[in-house]
């Protein structure tokens, strides 16, 4: 098998073999960065969007240092949603499932929505790497049922997503059962104020780094812009859907209201709809999340929920009902789709009053193209600033007729309205004259 640039990190054999079966040859920037410090027991504050990397440049170090002749806890890593959390947990048993016999490392996920009690039961012998949602975590710690002062390293996934889903308590007070000498990895793809206090309480000194994409989205990804045009939004999105016929469509909204209202309404035209947003009981996530993997539906209708961690392959398309009043939400959301170099479609049903939001986004480096459904087919429009550039034209004109008609040597009462007439009538006249040539 070829060789790996990973080998000069000196990983365990069995760490190696995962890599190679995993496919990855070359290290992203953030990988390439942290994956040293991270070795030598230095806290990290990782910056970086979704898809640069960042879950295997904390898993391939931490579990290197992981001592398997030791029962007990090691590494304990926090995310904010379950789907992320077991994620996480797959890529975990992904990298430990070829450690040598009798050097395996045991690994447990601890997610809200399971039995408590069964969980509890679990853990008579303590695994040497945790992964879950903190409120479930400091729960079982609270129970004397996972014994965490033995932590070495702790990790903080999605950090921005835990503070605004208010979980950053959770994973505080979990912290505070933790050896005062704690190596502690935060990720996150923004770093707000309010994330501060939290940083500077557990971290001295910590390395900083912050990883910008290269660009704002994936090359082979078409942003496109749909008017709306005082049409029915919700015929348009079903339109564009029928349309577009894609692999998968994932439909984002802003609320858990839109999401359902979006999703009815797709469901009562026949389409087969799935949906994820916060007010899913445990048990129907983890179902619908299933049935989406398993392809059951063509179409889903998300909040920004399914856009920050949740990892559903095959995304063709994206598209915005709304956008987002968080803009970086929608490097996100569009994030779901052209991965691992496929191509991709991120169409945005677009009003006047999101002309700013556009522009926000055009100047983060979206390219945008401009198109609309018409009669069952997408053409090419012009952009949406179109109507400035009239106007600009048509002052030329008035400008024009200005100089033509000039005033009269002898003025005569009314002069001025009958001059504003004769102006009138020239634009008018070149304005009819421009339409006909442009037939």
């Amino acid at each position: 098998m070829e060789k790996t640039n990973f080998e000069r990190f000196e990983f365990q054999p069995f760490l190696i073999e995962a890599i190679k079966q995993l496919g990855f040859y070359q290290p992203t920037e953030i990988q390439e960065r942290l994956i040293p410090s991270v070795l030598k027991g230095e806290s990290v504050i990782g910056q970086s969007q979704t898809g640069t990397g960042k879950t295997h440049a904390y898993l391939l170090p931490l579990l290197e240092k992981v001592d398997p002749k030791k029962e007990e806890v090691q590494v304990v890593i926090t995310a904010p949603t379950r789907e992320l959390a077991s994620q996480i947990y797959q890529e975990v048993l992904k990298l430990t499932k070829h450690s040598a016999e009798g050097e395996e490392i045991s690994a447990k996920c601890f997610i809200g929505g399971t039995d408590k009690q069964r969980t509890i039961d679990k853990l008579k012998k303590q695994p040497q790497v945790v992964v879950g949602t903190p409120a479930r975590l400091f729960d079982l710690v609270n129970e004397k049922a996972l014994v965490v002062y033995t932590t070495k390293a702790l990790v903080v996934d999605e950090a921005d997503l835990m503070l605004d889903m208010g979980f950053l308590e959770d994973v505080d007070r979990l912290a505070s059962n933790m050896p005062e000498k704690l190596q502690m990895l935060v990720f996150s793809a923004t770093i707000p104020e309010k994330l501060k206090p939290f940083l500077k309480k557990y971290m001295e000194n910590p390395k900083f780094t912050h990883v910008s994409p290269k660009q704002a989205a994936a090359a082979k990804l078409e942003h496109v812009l749909v008017p709306l045009r005082h049409r029915n939004k919700f015929k348009l999105l079903h339109d564009m859907l029928i349309s577009y016929n894609p692999y998968l469509a994932i439909v984002f909204t802003n609320t858990k209201k839109m999401a359902d209202e979006v999703a009815d309404d797709l469901l009562s035209k026949g389409l087969k709809v799935g949906r994820i947003h916060g007010d899913l009981s445990p048990r129907d996530r983890k179902k619908m999340m299933k049935q989406i993997n398993n392809l059951e539906f063509q179409y889903v209708v998300a909040t920004d929920l399914a856009a920050r961690g949740i990892d559903i392959e095959g995304i063709s398309h994206v598209i915005n009902f709304e956008l987002p009043s968080d803009l970086d939400f929608y490097i996100h959301r569009v994030g779901r789709t052209a991965r691992a170099g496929h191509s991709g479609i991120a169409a945005t049903i677009f009003d006047v009053e999101d002309e700013d939001a556009v522009n926000k986004l055009e100047k983060m480096g979206i390219e945008f193209v401009n198109k609309d459904l018409q009669k069952q087919e997408w053409v090419s429009i012009d952009d949406r600033n179109r109507r400035k550039k009239r106007v600009k034209k048509a002052d030329e004109v008035g400008e024009e007729a200005h100089r033509f008609i000039q005033k009269p040597k002898k003025v005569k009462p009314g002069y001025k309205k009958k001059r504003a007439r004769e102006i009138t009538k020239y634009v008018q006249k070149k304005k009819r004259s421009e339409r006909r040539n442009n037939r």
